[in-house]
């Protein structure tokens, strides 16, 4: 019983390295092993936990609580050249979202609820979404076509090694993760994937 737990141990450990848990997520600002609300000083464990996790996400081993809002969403009618199709956020953007948009509290995670440490200021997006960079749609050559402003994803090289499609969308959705890196693997200030000097993640994606 023992060997076997050691075996899924060492799995997982070898799953955090491949998808870059951890990486430089140690004083990054998703680092929480020093807050007073983690009184068990664990990284991962406010998102992420080996044993009962929450079920039926996208997520690995998911250990937060979900929010539950209904967003106001970035649509064509906030700006006309928005040619995507809206919808509520889903995927990894909803588990950023179970954090930032202010109705659930960080220390909300191992089957707590009852939390009272909330993000204030600029990190807390709130549950309008009118006003920031659209989420959870489909990003692919039939709406780059259609939009004019965006290059083909499933051919542009993303400078991060592969394609668009490959390197920054989800399921060929645009989501958070995007262009944040969540465990801070490449290092860029603000949790970017790469950095946007000169504007260059934006133009990853925006031909411009």
């Amino acid at each position: 019983m023992k060997t076997r737990k050691l075996i899924l141990i060492l799995a997982f450990v070898g799953l955090s390295s491949t998808l870059g848990f951890g990486q430089n997520i140690a004083g990054s600002a998703h680092d929480f092993s020093n807050k007073n609300w983690n009184p068990g000083g664990e990284i991962c464990e406010v998102c992420h936990t080996p044993h009962n996790a929450v079920t039926g996400l996208t997520a690995p081993l998911w250990n937060h609580e979900v929010t539950t809002s209904t967003f106001t969403l970035y649509t064509n009618s906030v700006s006309p050249s928005f040619d995507a199709t809206a919808s509520q956020p889903d995927g990894s953007s909803k588990l950023c979202l179970s954090c930032h948009d202010g109705t659930v509290a960080m220390d909300n995670f191992g089957g707590q609820t009852g939390g009272n440490q909330f993000l204030t200021g600029n990190k807390n997006l709130g549950t309008d979404l009118s006003n920031e960079h659209p989420i959870s749609f489909t990003y692919d050559a039939t709406l780059a076509t259609t939009d004019g402003g965006l290059f083909d994803p499933t051919s542009t090289n993303s400078g991060l090694g592969s394609t668009i499609t490959s390197d920054l969308l989800l399921a060929n959705k645009v989501q958070c993760s995007s262009c944040h890196d969540v465990h801070n693997g490449s290092g860029v200030a603000k949790l970017l994937v790469k950095s946007n000097a000169g504007s260059a993640l934006c133009l990853t994606c925006h031909n411009k």
